[in-house]
């Protein structure tokens, strides 16, 4: 029997893990190990993929991967974890450098003074460690409640302690890389070598948290557990006792909740001091020579002994070297540099110990890990039966992931967002903001006049200044609004909840359920969008995710869809705006259909995600993800527009020899994109205006409005058709993204990749406006 024919709500006992790779090995990392139990939760409203419970957590799996593993039915009187007493008679809580538990080899010898003690915030993905850096800090990283939010190393200062430094890495399951910011986090830990390692684990999910740690802890660097969100594990009945699980893993153990500041002083107390004295672990053995005859414990050890002076030459500790070396990793075995002999040596006595152990050898490490979990959670840990969190995500997902519901629910949600946003608090704010921007070009071209200013400066403060950036400027509230709708749907856990409905008919495109998040991100901006698809774990599905970012549209590009709608289609900016999002979405779609038969062949990656419980969005997390985006929309409005619309403003007033020019079109902007202007001719809008500002518009796409209202002073219901108007809307929604956008492709893909970009989007969006354009002449 395999996973796949498990039916709904019934628990059974994993038997063995079939495939091979770096995805078998990121199943065995998960926990998915022979001998664990399995419990189906539910399908996907499509059938496709399946919500599996085990260690204590939730795990999504698509069928055909289910199919690999084999299970046997879980016996009637399977043991669960109940609530149980626990041993307390361990000493009070130690304070820093008095456990005496530690390896203190240097306690004699502390670090030099001045030394910057450097630190590795490290843990599962979703565990909290980005709300726990702020804490540190005093940054304002954005926090998501979706695995995957940090994507790229950030660093800072501790509060109040120079020469110090914390770098937030992206969430890893464990140090056996599967997705590209998962080898950021190996590759700082292991090469950069900081001074110490700060662990973070989600106490509410303990088990699946203290795999790395036990990785972690094999690199025989000065550490420090974090036991976060300590607060919903005592709300809920659940308690640890912290000195037991200090003893066990010979490393200090502080219980904290980062979200509400709770223990972070004490946390940072005991990490200065092991970093400062570089008092490693004191426990780096977890494997039990009594178990199953002690087959791992003799292989890992005999291994040890052969490949000691690889190791030290190689700077890889050598607990952490030979486990690496029976699970395969390509990477720390060539750095070792071994010969011919000794990996023929090392290869038998792994054999030897498979055929003791009875399982294959990476099966065989993951279990011996998680054998020691099983043994310390049932020392140290009280568990609730059920917590208040999963109970309140189980009620809401009987809509939001039921089979009849979910894509109505996501359909709906999606409209409401769009009402809101367009409709109704949108548009009484913007025209508000408009009215005041009003009020003061009013103001200031009186005062100008009165004061009897220059012409030509005149001109250029109100129709270069005021009229180019007070045009995008109105539209600062519809854009905050929508990144708001967008960080509360990520902050509340529903975005995994969609990657996980999607998965299906996102297959069909060639893609995993978890792209859809870096499209919806797109929404908002293609910048971080681009950025989050390091979150998959296929380059091929990477690549394909960022080249179909840009047809979902920005709110960059929404002033333009704002003008020009008001302008030709009075009344019906809504629907002209939900008309363009549908479009780029099927273009993205085909686009994709295309690309997976030509470009990208191949299938797309399993779908191995987990579902976190749905959480309360934090208000200061909203507000400061708001804040970034204002302060970055002004920063644009005052740097890449602001010189944009001067630029424009210059070359529309004089003609080649610098003289005023008495109309636009016998200045210098006016020739040099009439040069361009027959290409746009079939498209209905061949104005040199117009092009004049497609071509702004791609250092800043809301630079195409400025350099309109600039260009003809706001008016321009004589300028175009509505047809040619939609054609051109279709155009700007479709073709190449501005420069920030380009340059993150540049950054993730390499220069091939952004100039390829660059040719598609404008290839795809000429072709989509002529057809509109040739068609609506027709009719």
């Amino acid at each position: 029997m395999t996973l796949k024919e498990l039916e709904k709500g019934k628990t059974a006992i994993i038997k063995s893990v079939g495939g091979d790779g770096a995805l078998r090995q990121h199943f065995l990392d998960m926990g998915v190990i022979p001998g664990v139990e399995i419990t189906l939760v539910k399908l996907a409203p499509m059938g496709d993929p399946m919500e599996f419970r085990l260690h204590g957590y939730e795990l999504t799996l698509r069928l055909d991967d289910a199919a690999n593993i084999e299970i046997d039915p879980a016996p009637e009187n399977s043991e669960k974890l109940k609530v149980k007493k626990i041993n307390t008679s361990y000493k009070h809580h130690p304070g820093f450098g008095e456990s005496g538990i530690y390896c203190q080899r240097n306690h004699n010898n502390p670090l030099p003074e001045g030394t910057t003690l450097s630190f590795a915030l490290a843990g599962n993905q979703n565990s909290g460690k980005t709300t726990l850096f702020n804490q540190l800090t005093g940054s304002n990283q954005h926090v998501g409640n979706f695995p995957g939010v940090t994507v790229d190393r950030k660093s800072g200062v501790i509060k109040g302690h120079k020469n110090t430094e914390v770098v937030d890495l992206p969430g890893i399951y464990s140090l056996s890389p599967y997705t590209e910011e998962e080898i950021v986090s190996r590759q700082y830990i292991i090469g950069d070598k900081p001074k110490g390692i700060i662990n973070i684990v989600d106490a509410t999910n303990i088990e699946r948290n203290l795999y790395l740690t036990m990785q972690l802890i094999e690199l025989d660097v000065p550490m420090v557990l974090a036991l976060n969100m300590m607060d919903e594990m005592r709300g809920n009945g659940g308690s640890v006792n912290i000195n037991a699980m200090e003893t066990l893993l010979g490393i200090p153990v502080v219980p904290i909740s980062a979200s509400k500041n709770e223990g972070v002083d004490e946390l940072i107390n005991h990490s200065l001091h092991t970093a400062k004295y570089q008092e490693c672990p004191g426990n780096k053995d977890f494997c039990d020579e009594t178990d199953h005859g002690g087959a791992v414990h003799r292989c890992i050890h005999g291994i040890m002994t052969l490949i000691e002076d690889h190791a030290k030459n190689a700077d890889i500790p050598i607990r952490f070297a030979a486990n690496k070396i029976i699970e395969g990793d390509a990477r720390v075995i060539d750095s070792l540099n071994l010969s011919e002999n000794e990996k023929e040596m090392i290869e038998h006595i792994i054999l030897q110990m498979e055929e003791e152990r009875g399982l294959d050898r990476s099966a065989a490490i993951a279990d011996m890990r998680f054998s020691f979990i099983d043994k310390l959670v049932r020392e140290t840990v009280v568990k609730p039966s059920e917590s208040k969190e999963r109970e309140r995500s189980e009620k809401i997902d009987r809509i939001l992931t039921g089979k009849f519901t979910a894509l109505p629910a996501f359909i709906l949600i999606m409209g409401l967002i769009s009402y809101l946003t367009f409709n109704v608090i949108g548009v009484w704010m913007q025209d508000g903001l408009e009215n005041l921007i009003t009020f003061l070009t009013d103001k200031m071209d009186g005062f100008l006049t009165t004061v009897k200013v220059n012409e030509v400066l005149h001109s250029l403060i109100i129709n270069g200044i005021f009229q180019g950036i007070g045009s995008v400027l109105s539209f600062i509230p519809i854009i905050l609004l929508l990144f708001f709708f967008l960080s509360l749907l990520e902050d509340t856990g529903y975005m995994a909840r969609v990657a996980f409905v999607m998965d299906r008919p996102f297959r069909k495109l060639g893609l995993s359920g978890r792209s859809i998040v870096p499209l919806l991100v797109g929404f908002g901006c293609s910048v971080p969008g681009v950025m989050s698809s390091r979150t998959l774990p296929s380059e091929r599905d990477r690549k394909m995710t960022i080249m179909l970012i840009p047809f979902m549209s920005c709110t960059a590009k929404y002033p333009i869809y704002g003008f020009f709608a008001a302008a030709f289609f009075p009344g019906k900016t809504a629907l002209i705006v939900l008309l363009l999002y549908i479009i780029g979405i099927v273009v993205g779609i085909i686009t994709a259909v295309i690309c997976k038969k030509t470009v990208f062949k191949g299938e797309a990656v399993p779908f191995v995600m987990e579902l976190p419980n749905y959480r309360m969005p934090g208000l200061k997390n909203v507000g400061q993800l708001l804040w970034e985006k204002a302060k970055d929309f002004l920063t644009r409005a005052f740097t890449v527009i602001f010189v944009a619309t001067i630029a424009i403003w210059f070359l529309q007033t004089f003609n080649a020899h610098l003289g005023l020019v008495k109309t636009p079109e016998h200045s210098i902007l006016a020739h040099i994109a009439g040069i361009i202007a027959p290409i746009f001719k079939p498209l209905g809008f061949g104005s040199w205006m117009i092009v004049t500002a497609l071509i702004t518009g791609f250092m800043a796409k809301e630079s195409v409005v400025s350099t309109i209202t600039i260009l003809t002073g706001g008016t321009v219901a004589g300028l175009l058709s509505p047809l040619a108007a939609f054609s051109l809307l279709v155009f700007c929604l479709l073709y190449t993204p501005c420069v920030a956008a380009i340059a993150s492709v540049k950054r993730e893909l390499g220069v091939r990749w952004a100039l390829i970009m660059i040719v598609m989007q404008c290839s795809i969006a000429w072709i989509i406006s002529f057809m509109i354009y040739s068609i609506g002449n027709l009719l």
